[in-house]
């Protein structure tokens, strides 16, 4: 028996049993269509579909070179799938971490905003707690100057009190003199009258 005559269904599946162990090495790695696992995978068609390209040259075999080069085909069509896929995950990916930035960049602008509202509303609190504090001091100043200046008018009525009535009794007293006096003038001014009747009384009797 020559090699033109070995049955094409013993080469295929001799290339089978040897890559076994190969697909079952793939399924450790990591990926489920994509990723090392699907990587691995392709590679091994690869070298599938030129091990059964090989084969059929070299047994003149047209049936497993057309085999192989549909083998080689699909196998192109699912590396431009796999390249496609790749570019549609990292596109996904890329937007998926622009859109993770922008939620970031506009929690951190929330978190400022939020941040900042509250630093006002405190600032706010403090002003409006200083504003009650000062108003609280002016009138308690002010009642204590009112308390003050009462206390000192009452003291000075206190004080011009007795001057007051010392000066109502003197007025009193200097009138009661004046009265005195007055009626001393008026009994000299009679007695002078009588002393002066009674002499013109006498020379009359002469």
């Amino acid at each position: 028996m020559t090699l033109r005559t070995v049955p094409r269904t013993a080469i295929k599946t001799s290339l089978r049993l040897a890559r076994t162990p190969l697909d079952a090495a793939t399924l450790l790695l990591p990926g489920n269509g994509a990723g090392a696992r699907n990587a691995a995978k392709l590679a091994i068609d690869r070298l599938d579909a030129a091990a059964l390209k090989l084969a059929g040259q070299f047994t003149l075999d047209g049936r497993l070179i057309e085999d192989a080069r549909r083998r080689r085909e699909a196998l192109e069509e699912r590396e431009k799938a796999a390249r496609l896929r790749g570019e549609a995950d990292r596109r996904e990916a890329n937007a998926q971490e622009r859109l993770d930035e922008r939620r970031t960049q506009a929690d951190k602008r929330r978190t400022r905003a939020e941040a900042q509202a509250e630093s006002r509303r405190q600032q706010a609190a403090r002003q409006r707690k200083a504003r009650e504090a000062r108003a609280a001091d002016a009138e308690r100043d002010h009642k204590e100057t009112s308390r003050r200046i009462e206390a000192q008018r009452e003291e000075l009525i206190a004080q011009k009190e007795p001057e007051g009535r010392l000066e109502v009794l003197d007025a009193k007293a200097e009138a009661q003199a004046e009265r005195e006096h007055a009626l001393t003038e008026q009994d000299e001014a009679q007695r002078l009258a009588g002393a002066a009747a009674r002499a013109k009384e006498e020379r009359k009797d002469d």
